[in-house]
């Protein structure tokens, strides 16, 4: 979750991305990742039901239930997404295991907003406390860079950083765009399936609960 207004950011990076679709090739000729199956095929299925069921982007602190809490499907953000394909794959409470290595390594975690103790509520749905979540559960992974950043897989995790501080978060895809892969993400207007992963700079890439 970022505290950018989504809707302005959103007008600016449509556009962007309307040309670069339909102006570049996929970089570098970089290879296509292979077809998911197994899990990440479950990851991404999982992902992928969301569009068209979540199709607003709503950041609004909002009290859970706990464990399994969710706002209502109809909205979220980019770290809903996320959460909601691992629920959905394979049974797996990103809201619960964020809250319990917060609670024990709370000075482990960004203290970006003020916060004296974790909260079950929106630790979970905050990019740099998810970010920090897998590297500490050894899910991280060196960002593929050079012609064509290949290397990235279905199932993936990404995470970038829109506008010099605004932090996003998403799934790579198994299917391809002219530029790369596509990616499964909720920039402002509900979880889409886009060509984008190269749109702004990357931060973080994570693969976890995929074997």
């Amino acid at each position: 979750m970022t505290r950018l207004d989504r809707r302005t950011l959103l007008t600016g990076a449509g556009a962007s991305l309307a040309l670069a679709c339909c102006g570049r090739s996929r970089a570098g000729g970089a290879p296509p990742p292979p077809a998911a199956h197994g899990r990440a095929g479950r990851l991404i299925a999982a992902a992928r039901a969301q569009i068209g069921v979540t199709v607003r982007y709503d950041a609004a602190y909002t009290v859970l239930r706990y464990p399994g809490g969710d706002v209502p499907r109809e909205r979220g953000t980019c770290t809903d997404v996320v959460i909601r394909a691992y629920r959905d794959a394979f049974g797996l409470d990103l809201q619960a295991l964020v809250h319990a290595d917060m609670a024990k390594a709370f000075a482990a975690y960004p203290h970006a907003w003020g916060l004296a103790h974790a909260d079950a509520n929106i630790d979970h749905r905050r990019v740099p406390n998810l970010r920090t979540w897998f590297a500490r559960h050894q899910a991280a992974l060196p960002v593929p860079v050079g012609a064509g950043a290949g290397g990235w897989q279905p199932g993936d995790i990404f995470t970038s950083l829109i506008g010099g501080h605004g932090t996003h978060i998403g799934l790579v895809s198994d299917r391809i765009g002219r530029r790369g892969p596509l990616i499964i993400h909720n920039i402002g207007a509900g979880t889409r399936e886009e060509d984008a992963l190269f749109d702004w700079p990357l931060t973080g890439r994570y693969r976890w609960a995929l074997t």
